[in-house]
């Protein structure tokens, strides 16, 4: 059994790594040519398409490197292995997604003050292959990116790509027929201010994890009361729940029980947390109830 479980998790490391080398070429190959795009054309919200893109390169250069550092085996000076690298490297994404959101704000404000001319059609046919590009790599990336917060901040740096290039694309079309070219502008705003929050979402949950905060969608009372719904718990106390990375949770408790059948209430304990909340990496210290008269702790 424990041979198929390691045989089922490396195969997910590999068909995350496929996925993520194909999206890499793919956004790779065409960040060249936007950038070349933006600047004949003179389109921001093209250049801010261009510069989420080169967030998305950036971002799965991480992902890769994540993936190959978190393949290290544990040793003893880290006994919990690498896995923690993906959450420091989402959170790097996260924060990189910020600078350039909050630089391509700063570039829009500038040229609302002195719209430059701007070749629309050629802005035009670069956006539209954008759009085909972060389709395909977003196909590629839904697949295991709820198991992955690595691989869920790559996904959401393509995500936001893919809405910049359905800016570009109706910026170039509104500017093509009515020639007001502050509409450029306007976009690259609008896909700056789309993208913050969620930015924010990822980077908080990426710290939660990294200050080994309870993870998201788990309610510790919950939890506490399922425990003490175990025949013989009388107590739980020192409970601690964390995440090494967002789908390798953690539980730590001390269980004050009566004198008798240790093993077969830890075992109770063990079946609950993992039938009820997908929790197996337990820790259960189990602590004798005192006597009547002697003060409880």
């Amino acid at each position: 059994m424990i041979k198929m479980k390691d045989y089922s998790s490396n195969a997910k490391n590999i068909s995350k790594e496929s996925s993520l080398w194909f999206a890499l070429l793919l956004t790779g190959g065409f960040l060249i040519a936007e950038v070349i795009g933006g600047i004949l054309t003179g389109s921001l919200a093209l250049l801010s398409d261009a510069a989420h893109m080169l967030t998305d390169v950036t971002a799965l250069i991480i992902s890769l490197v994540a993936i190959y550092v978190g393949k290290k085996p544990a040793d003893t000076s880290r006994t919990y292995g690498y896995y923690r690298f993906e959450i420091l490297a989402a959170a790097f994404n996260a924060a990189l997604l910020f600078g350039v959101a909050f630089f391509i704000l700063y570039e829009a404000y500038q040229r609302l003050k002195n719209p430059p001319e701007i070749y629309s059609m050629g802005m035009l046919v670069i956006a539209l292959l954008g759009l085909v590009i972060n389709i395909i790599a977003m196909k590629l990336l839904s697949h295991g990116k709820e198991g992955s917060l690595n691989l869920k901040s790559a996904y959401l740096e393509v995500w936001s790509d893919m809405l910049s290039s359905l800016g570009v694309i109706v910026a170039a079309l509104i500017i093509y027929y009515t020639h007001i070219t502050w509409i450029d502008s306007l976009v690259a705003v609008l896909i700056g201010l789309w993208v913050l929050p969620r930015t924010w979402i990822l980077l908080k949950e990426a710290i939660n994890i990294l200050l080994e905060g309870v993870p998201e969608g788990v309610d510790i009372k919950n939890i506490k009361t399922a425990i003490l719904s175990v025949d013989g718990i009388l107590e739980v106390h020192d409970l601690h729940i964390w995440a090494i990375t967002n789908d390798k949770i953690s539980l730590t408790a001390h269980l004050v029980t009566p004198i008798g059948n240790e093993e077969g209430i830890r075992a109770g304990v063990q079946k609950v947390l993992a039938e009820q909340f997908s929790i197996t990496h337990t820790t259960l210290q189990i602590e004798k109830s005192k006597a009547p008269n002697c003060e409880m702790h």
